[in-house]
């Protein structure tokens, strides 16, 4: 009882203080303000990110390319993820979102030319998929697309044949019993460590449509099931969990660290697919958040089975938030919470990556800025929701802060210290794909729209790296499916049986010669089920019952949540696979864990290996341990 009661004074301290902290920003913000941004400074301050943009661009390419990053204050470079023109790729698209079609054009063409995958390096599959993968697809879409204005007349799908080939060098991670991916993975041996990794299906998702193999969309999709599988009773995930025995290795639920695109891309995936279940999966997801994360206007870390709090503090990742309750059309909480998250910004000239609401301090060991996007991205998404010119202001902030503290001879660098305002000789490739876009998106939509964001052929959604992913009708569409399989299911492959429900579902049959889910014969299914899809009702199609560890109860859960006995859901089609003997390599000391977005901490090597083998005649891939 005396913990019980202690538990709540500090609990009323904290939020005594998070009240506080927030009514002295509002003031501090609406009694010193600056004079407004007029549209003539809008320009202005465009140009100004443009040339911002160009200071750092020409930077790498003149000092660091083909590397994979700039050194901006020493002019070197650096390999930091691939050793495959990292900051290159990731700025194709703000390349052309910026019209120029010089650079992008012989951008495309070098790496069309040059690129390759072939080699033995072992890499984040999270950081992979975002900056790569994703800088490759984005690129395709506009570089063979008239309609955008940037169309390159020799373009041949370079780049989609790359990102194909990339894309199937990282489907070995996903051979674990529950279907979430290792964090990382060899891309010419399939060697897989242990570090985090997660956030794929928009990625995944549109190759899968723009190649009509539906591979990489399934097991991207089942990731996330096997994490939503697992969720607490609350309907909470924590941060980082082991991908064979399913079990939360830390059990912190929050909307930042290790988290945050968890949740971005449930809507994102909903809106650019159409897919129902996605939307089920983030409302419930959403829901719960906003009622054991929320405390007006800060977020805080909580336990995901207990719901008490674990962390009381705001970190950087944390400021994606306002956009995506933008898009979601939850504006209100969005604003407030973003005045919060701006009052740190007004005080130290940047986010630093940890600020302690419980000693209105930096938190220890936390006092980088990286150069992150995620402030400036929520600036945008609420100036186009509410075209209020406080985030005009904000956006001038912004700039200011990063010419007088980040700017170095080559480029922009981190800042290790808010406090002291310390450079880093180091610029990661998102500056040039988010950072620099958003900041200019915002100007931009002030003085004219003209853009191809926002007065483009299509709309389009952001990946969580900043690439530009269209709504068109080649991705977007809504395919005859099984959605909850994200299986493809040609006409008259369904037969309609009658459930205890009288709803109609349908069973999909498979024979030996079925090619409609074109997986190679060899790929492993470890924990997958191939065959006969089981009939599911309406309910268990869109997520009301998933796998749950079986020492879990939800009795909390007023309505009925019928469970399915089976592990990770994937339909494949009828393969032979032999079956490892025991998941050789691994035993019971080992660790296999990955953080939810990929934004953790990362851990050892198990050890184990898979090899990819390549037939010089058989274009087919074995993998074998």
């Amino acid at each position: 009882m005396i913990l019980m009661e202690s538990n709540k004074l500090r609990w009323g301290l904290c939020y005594a203080i998070f009240i506080s902290l927030t009514l002295s920003s509002l003031v501090r913000d609406l009694g010193v303000s600056a004079e407004g941004v007029n549209p003539h400074e809008a320009k202005q301050l465009r140009d100004e990110v443009r040339e911002m943009f160009y200071h750092a661009f020409d930077g790498y390419m003149n000092n660091a390319f083909p590397l994979d990053e700039l050194k901006p204050l020493s002019c070197q470079g650096e390999d930091t993820l691939g050793g495959y023109a990292l900051t290159l790729i990731d700025s194709l698209d703000t390349l052309a979102l910026l019209g120029d079609r010089e650079s992008f054009t012989s951008s495309v063409q070098w790496i069309g030319k040059n690129l390759q995958f072939n080699i033995n390096k072992t890499v984040s599959v999270f950081e992979t998929t975002i900056r790569v993968l994703g800088g490759l697809l984005s690129a395709h879409l506009i570089a063979s697309d008239c309609a955008t204005g940037m169309r390159i007349p020799s373009y041949d799908n370079e780049l989609l044949v790359l990102a194909e080939d990339l894309a199937r060098r990282m489907l070995p991670a996903f051979d674990t019993p529950t279907g979430i991916p290792y964090g990382s993975v060899n891309l010419m041996y399939g060697i897989t460590s242990t570090a985090g990794g997660g956030t794929l299906t928009l990625e995944f998702g549109v190759l899968s449509r723009l190649t009509n193999d539906p591979v990489f969309e399934q097991v991207a999709k089942n990731a996330v099931r096997g994490l939503w599988a697992r969720r607490s009773t609350l309907d909470l995930v924590g941060a980082h969990i082991n991908v064979f025995t399913g079990e939360w290795t830390q059990k912190d639920a929050g909307i930042g660290t290790s988290i945050d695109s968890f949740y971005e891309y449930l809507l994102k995936a909903y809106i650019l697919f159409g897919d129902e279940e996605y939307l089920y999966i983030f409302q419930e997801a959403y829901g719960s958040a906003m009622h054991h994360l929320h405390k007006d206007p800060w977020y805080v870390e909580v336990n995901m089975d207990s719901g008490a709090i674990v962390w009381p503090v705001f970190n950087s990742l944390q400021a994606f938030w306002p956009g995506l309750q933008v898009l979601a059309g939850d504006v209100d909480p969005a604003i407030r919470t973003h005045t919060a998250f701006f009052s740190v910004w007004k005080r130290y000239g940047f986010t630093p990556e940890g600020f302690n609401l419980a000693t209105l301090s930096v938190q220890y060991g936390q006092k980088s800025y990286p150069l992150r996007p995620e402030l400036i991205e929520s600036t945008y998404w609420l100036y186009k929701a509410t075209r209020d010119p406080r985030y005009l202001d904000a956006g001038r902030d912004f700039v200011a802060s990063l010419q007088y503290g980040a700017k170095c001879p080559c480029g922009y660098c981190h800042i290790t210290d808010v406090e002291l305002h310390k450079q880093e000789d180091h610029m990661e490739s998102f500056f040039l794909a988010e950072t620099v876009k958003y900041l200019w998106l915002l100007f931009d939509l002030a003085v004219d729209s003209d853009n191809l964001v926002d007065n483009g052929p299509y709309k389009y959604i952001f990946s969580t790296e900043g690439h530009l992913l269209p709504l068109t009708p080649q991705i977007s569409l809504a395919r005859e499916h099984c959605s909850y399989f994200g299986g493809y299911c040609p006409r008259n492959a369904t037969k309609f049986e009658q459930s205890n429900d009288d709803h109609q579902v349908p069973e999909i049959e498979l024979d030996h010669h079925s090619n409609i889910y074109p997986y190679h014969e060899s790929f492993p299914v470890t924990g997958l089920i191939k065959g006969l899809c089981p009939r599911l009702s309406h309910a268990q199609k869109y997520g009301l019952s998933y796998v749950l560890p079986e020492k879990t109860e939800r009795e909390d859960v007023k309505r009925p949540k019928p469970v399915i006995t089976s592990r990770s859901i994937v339909l494949v089609s009828d393969q032979t696979v032999e079956k490892r003997p025991q998941e050789e390599g691994f035993t019971s000391e080992s660790e296999p864990i990955m953080s939810i977005s990929g934004g953790g901490s990362s851990s050892d090597q198990t050890g184990q290996e898979l090899t990819l083998l390549e037939s010089e005649t058989d274009d087919k891939r074995v993998y074998s341990s």
